[in-house]
Parts: C-alpha cells; structure tokens; sequence
C-alpha cells in the first residue's frame, strides 16, 4: 500500500486551499458529499445549482492570505465585482454597505444620524486596515517554535493596537456612539452574525472590527456558483468524492484512513472537520480527549433555496433586519444571495437565491420526524412572507421551487450541523484551538480553527497551517 505524504479529509475552503498549495506532494483529499466545497459548495436540485451557504467572496485583494493562496495556486475565476455589497433594509429603511467609506457613511447618517458616526466608523475601518497590513499574524501551540512564533504576533499586535487590543466592542460602542437605539445596535448585530457567527455583547474591539469592516473590501460575485472556487483549487490533486471517512489509526509512522471503500496510509492528516466532530474519528483515548475538551457550538444555519421566474433586477445581496425574531431562531435578520440574470449555470431556469439565518443546531437534531417537518415549514413560510414583503414586485407563484435545510440536512451530507467556531472573545482567546495538535503529524484547518469565519479568516488559517507542514 503506497503512503502519501498529506491526507486532507474534507474538501471545504480550508482543506481546499491547503492542497493547492501542496500539488507537487503526495496528497489525497476525502469528501463525503458528491460535492466539493463542504458548507460553501454548489449543488443541483429540481435541475436548477443553488449555493449550500457563503456566497461572497472577500479578501480577494492584493496583501491578503486569499489573494496570495489564489495567486499560487493560478486560480482562474470569473468574478464580477460588487457595486454595493449588502443592502440592508431595516423597518422600511435602506443602508447601502459599500467600499466607499464616505458614501457608506452618508448612508449611515441618514438612517443613524449620530455625531460620534464618523469616530467610530473611522476606527472600525482603521483596526481592520492594520490587522491586513501586519506580516507576522501567527496562532499556534504544541512546541517550542510554535510558541515562540505566537508570542512574536502577539507582541506585534500590542505595538500596534497597544490598549485597543483589550477593549471590548460593548464598550467602544458605548463610549464613541453613546446610548444607540435599539434599531442602529440590531443592525450592527445583524451584521457581525453573518461574518463572526455571534453579536457585540461578548467580543473584543478588534473582532467588531474585523466584522463590520468586510464591507470596504472588495466583495464579489462568483460566476458559475461559489462551488467553481473548489473545482479550481483542486483541479490537480486526488481528490474522493462520495467517500466517508470512518476511523483514522495512528501508526508508528504513518497514519492509517479508513473510509466506507478502502484503507489508506499518510505521513500527515490534516482535518477539515469540525474541531468539535473530529474525536469521533478516532478510538485513541488521548486523541479522543483533545478533541472532547472543545465543547460545541450550538449555532447553525437555516438554508432556504428558491427559483424565481421574475424579471426583477436583484442585487447580489440583501440582509433583512426585522423587528421581530425570525421563528426556531435566534436571530431577527436573514441574508439574501441571488445570481446575476447573465449567469448562464445558476440563472438557467430563474434566479438562484439562498436566504439564510441562525439558528440552534441542537434544537433541529433533537426533534422526532413530525415535528420537524412542522417546524421547518413554519420557519420557511415566514422567511417567504417577509421576503416577498420587501421585494413587492414579485408575486407568490413566481417562486417557481422553494426547499429548506437545517442543522439536520449539513449533517446528513457534510458531517457537520454546526455554523462555525466560537467567537474568540477577552475571556477564550487562550482557550481557541490552533491547527497544529498535541499528536504529531495531526492537523486541524477550517472555520473553527485560528483565524475566523469566512473566507479572509480561513486563508489565514492555511498561510499558518502552510508554515507549520513545510516550515
């Protein structure tokens, strides 16, 4: 049995971006779905491709871990640009988020007027700008190297940000806007639930701001559907689709991959499963033990995908801010991706559109059949209603196809219910698992490790990951 060097067991964009920057090696890469890309893939329904989740594409710009990984591993991609990259309507009001920080800030002043909104828009942009210009972001453990790396970023960090490091985000919004209205603070919430999967209440200034600002980035539209980013990055490495991986052994040497077709041998495993499902892996107590010390994140999505045969002309994308809570959530916005009309693959028979919002994983996993299908019924009406609402121009019977998913349903396919790794807060920022593991040659990359949610923050991941496999 031949043993590679590099066994990747899942293809979403952490293991994906990875193995493009790992083609002259050995490498296999295992999915369980027929679908590459995990909870950012593309799938066909009803003869239609919908998005399973992310649908932007940001930190595709020079100086970022996304564009230099893009650029290494000749990544070809037709990308059309965003003019305004969420339009957010909240109780009849319209705030455009755009790359143009006084335009964006005109916006504001309009729905939100406030003396302090320059202050702290300003400083929200400015920490972002910094975080993406320093050149030693490292997050690592498990030896002497890694440590002392670690230790290197976080002193770059206190030179930079000096006491900013340690302000929380509840008391910057305090001290720079004051006493806000309940409408301006949910629409800052809404909008860091989409990037950090959790509100201001409990995370730091520079998370807020890493949050808020994706916006002033350049954010684009993925010709062809997000799932083209996959078959791009992988397009030359082994890559099993529709192969679950069932146990993984470590050897003296190597390690040994059972899947539901085969056994497979590998010097390194790196693991693009969740922090939280990668124990059940293993029958190795220590191994289990490392992994079980990471308690769940209870936080998932709720997918709906439509087809609409409308002649509207939709923007990419669209966050509803409603007054009430959305049903079986915990969230009162949902988030609106549609295709362009001249998408030939996602536009074929209508416009492709994803609506998500979020939701409790647990609460979806524990519910007996019947009452399942109430419940996801009951939450895909009323995000209809709403959304048919605010877009007034279309009619009901113009949704020509409507199907939901849940917690449940990225289980059943993908191996994970759960929407990301905790928000790394004051109280957990030394709790926050990193790639390497106390098992050599085992590695952990994705959305629930270092560095964050989205694409930026799981490029940087990799770029740390890439340092520790090749130094």
């Amino acid at each position: 049995m031949k043993v590679y060097d590099l066994a990747i067991i899942g293809s979403g964009m952490g293991g994906s971006m990875l193995a493009s920057l790992n083609k002259e090696k050995h490498i296999i890469v295992f999915e369980k779905d027929s679908n590459l890309g995990g909870c950012a893939s593309t799938f066909k329904r009803f003869g239609n491709y919908y998005n399973s989740g992310a649908t932007t594409l940001v930190g595709y710009e020079k100086n970022h871990p996304l564009k230099e990984i893009f650029d290494r591993a000749n990544v070809n991609l037709a990308l059309e640009k965003s003019k305004i990259a969420i339009r957010v309507v909240q109780n009849g009001k319209t705030i455009d988020r755009v790359k143009d920080f006084e335009e964006f800030l005109s916006n504001i002043e309009k729905v939100y007027p406030n003396k302090n909104n320059r202050v702290f828009w300003q400083k929200i942009k400015e920490i972002d700008e910094k975080f993406w210009s320093l050149k030693n972001l490292y997050y690592s453990k498990y030896s002497l190297r890694a440590y002392l790396k670690t230790f290197l970023s976080v002193c770059e960090l206190l030179k930079v940000y000096k006491l900013d490091l340690f302000k929380s985000a509840k008391s910057f919004i305090k001290e720079s806007l004051g006493e806000i209205s309940k409408e301006y603070q949910d629409f800052i919430d809404a909008q860091l639930l989409i990037t950090l999967q959790t509100t201001s209440k409990d995370i730091s200034l520079l998370s807020l701001s890493l949050g808020l600002a994706y916006p002033f980035h350049d954010v684009f539209y993925v010709k062809g559907g997000m799932g083209t980013i996959f078959d791009e990055l992988l397009n030359k490495s082994e890559v099993h689709k529709k192969e679950e991986v069932l146990e993984i052994i470590q050897e003296e040497s190597f390690f040994t991959i059972v899947t539901k077709k085969d056994k497979y041998k590998a010097k390194k495993v790196v693991l693009n499963s969740t922090i939280y499902d990668s124990s059940k892996l293993f029958k190795d107590e220590k191994i289990k033990s490392y992994y079980k010390q990471f308690s769940f994140n209870d936080q998932s999505a709720f997918l709906l995908n439509l087809t609409v045969k409308t002649s509207f002309d939709f923007l990419s994308h669209y966050q509803i801010v409603l007054e009430e809570k959305i049903p079986f959530s915990i969230s009162n916005s949902f988030f609106v991706s549609t295709s362009l009309k001249e998408d030939e693959k996602m536009s074929k028979n209508g416009i492709s559109i994803t609506i998500s919002t979020h939701t409790k994983a647990n609460f979806w996993l524990n519910l007996e059949k019947e009452e399942y299908k109430k419940r996801k019924k009951e939450v895909e009406t009323f995000i209809i209603d709403k959304f048919l609402e605010y877009f007034d121009k279309i009619d009901k019977e113009e949704i020509i196809i409507s199907f939901s998913g849940t917690s449940k349903t990225f289980n059943r396919y993908i191996n994970r219910a759960n929407c990301g790794g905790k928000a790394i807060t004051l109280k957990n920022i030394f709790k926050v698992p990193s790639c390497k593991t106390p098992v050599k040659g085992l590695y952990n990359i994705g959305d629930t490790i270092f560095a964050g949610q989205g694409w930026p923050g799981v490029a940087l991941g990799v770029k740390v990951l890439e340092e520790e496999l090749n130094g």
